[in-house]
């Protein structure tokens, strides 16, 4: 994944991709910070949970930003975010996010909003990398409620 990474981030200098360079030079930045705080080499999937975080960062800043009426800056998230999200695997459907909940739901014996920690718990590791966690979590709220 870090190779990978790395070597987008060659491309998009030949390219002249001064966008698309930037965003991959802050996330190298941010795997790098990542690694020195645990000592160790990331592994793909400490480097998704790093993507991940940056684009829930993104995500709650274009929140304050269109608030704010700083439309140029939700712009310049949302191409930021666009760029991140390739790196991570395809999203789960609803439907499939759904039929995962239920099956958690099933194993844990949930039936009320107050059981939802079980079914959050169960399904997340599950859905690392393919789905958001707002979503998970709305998706069990549903199904529980």
């Amino acid at each position: 994944m870090l190779k990978r990474i790395q070597d987008d981030m060659k491309q998009a200098m030949k390219a002249g991709d001064k966008k698309r360079l930037s965003t991959i030079r802050m996330l190298l930045a941010a795997v790098k910070n990542e690694s020195i705080e645990k000592r160790k080499e990331l592994s793909s999937e400490d480097i998704l949970g790093v993507i991940q975080r940056e684009i829930k960062q993104r995500r709650t800043a274009i929140a304050d930003f269109a608030a704010g009426g700083r439309k140029d800056l939700v712009h310049e998230y949302e191409a930021e975010i666009a760029i991140l999200e390739s790196y991570l695997p395809p999203q789960l459907s609803d439907e499939e996010l759904e039929a995962l909940v239920r099956q958690a739901v099933a194993e844990t014996g949930a039936s009320s909003l107050r059981e939802m920690g079980k079914v959050m718990g169960k399904i997340m590791p599950q859905v690392k990398g393919k789905a958001d966690g707002e979503r998970v979590q709305a998706i069990v709220h549903k199904i529980l409620a």
